[in-house]
């Protein structure tokens, strides 16, 4: 993702341009993500937009373009010598923007604050990239394939401790804005490595060079992907200043917080379970919030849902009586 991925200093009419466009037009692609959930985050559209779907599909595909972008980076600055110099100042960028990022989240949405999100994926793989440089591209395909494949084929309660949540392999998906664990996402960055090498190898690297001036959009998009670090450090608070500024001008219309509750709910739950277990339940937990008068502090945010006795009592009750109708 980041620029400053161990490639010697080049002036931009002799880098590699494309793998730059590449950069950039990736960053485009994670802007019109953040854009459309913060439209989300303030109730222009409705709620799980951006976890479900297409969006889902879109927000996993910016992220492994990433991955696989810092491990080919990884090869052009590190193979067969690694440098540790700009190695090491290289990481130390990208672990303080991880920190800051963690600690911004933190005070701003500290339910879902980021603790292991893009930043902080690429600097572990970064770390562990160093070890498969050297390795033959097919065997660092089939252990990519492998940590790809682990989470759908094996979880553990384990996991959930969560000084391990950033491994991935935990049976209870922890509450994040930004999540990318090692299984699966190290598998990007290696699939990266291994296409370097190869291109490398088989002196393909040359056609990632533009060979005539290229045009306005494309020095753009390569002025991005040259800084794509600090781009991706500004982008998120001027687009979510920007929709703040036009809420207090064009509020969007209120939401039926019943209707909202239900949304998230549903979203939430289709992570574990089917959708016709996830919508009784929801419906069950709803009825319960609302005759205990509990809901106004549920959607208020003085009512923790995983750790209030009360709230576990009913969706413990709801879960029991659902599964019982079931048999």
């Amino acid at each position: 993702m980041v620029d400053q991925a161990g490639m010697p200093h080049r002036s931009p009419s002799t880098r590699l341009m494309r793998l730059d466009v590449a950069r950039g037009l990736a960053l485009v692609a994670m802007a019109i993500y953040h854009f459309t959930w913060d439209l989300e985050f303030f109730r222009y559209v409705p709620l799980g937009l951006t976890s479900e779907g297409g969006w889902k599909i879109f927000a996993r595909g910016i992220a492994s373009t990433f991955l696989f972008l810092a491990g080919f980076s990884l090869v052009l600055g590190h193979y067969p010598t690694i440098r540790w110099s700009p190695f090491l100042r290289r990481l130390a960028m990208i672990v303080a923007a991880a920190l800051a990022i963690t600690v911004a989240t933190y005070i701003a949405f500290p339910q879902a604050f980021i603790f292991f999100g893009i930043l902080h994926a690429i600097a572990a793989a970064s770390l562990i990239g160093l070890a498969f440089l050297r390795l033959p591209p097919a065997i660092t395909v089939i252990i990519a394939v492998l940590i790809i494949i682990t989470p759908n084929v094996f979880s553990s309660t384990a996991f959930d401790w969560p000084g391990l949540w950033w491994i991935g392999l935990s049976a209870n998906r922890p509450i994040s804005n930004d999540y990318v664990p090692i299984f699966p996402w190290l598998g990007a960055t290696l699939l990266g490595i291994a296409a370097a090498r190869v291109m490398k190898a088989k002196d393909w690297l040359g056609h990632l060079a533009t060979r005539s001036e290229p045009g306005r959009l494309t020095r753009g998009l390569a002025f991005a992907g040259r800084h794509s670090l600090a781009v991706y450090l500004l982008h998120q608070p001027i687009l979510l200043g920007l929709v703040y500024v036009a809420s207090l001008v064009a509020p969007p219309p209120a939401a039926d917080p019943g209707v909202a509750y239900m949304n998230s709910c549903v979203q939430s739950c289709l992570a574990a379970q089917g959708e016709t277990f996830c919508q009784s339940f929801c419906g069950c937990t709803l009825d319960a919030l609302n005759s205990a008068d509990l809901f106004d502090d549920l959607m208020g945010g003085t009512l923790d849902p995983a750790g209030d006795p009360r709230a576990v009592e009913i969706a413990n009750q709801c879960t029991a009586d659902i599964l019982g109708g079931q048999r």
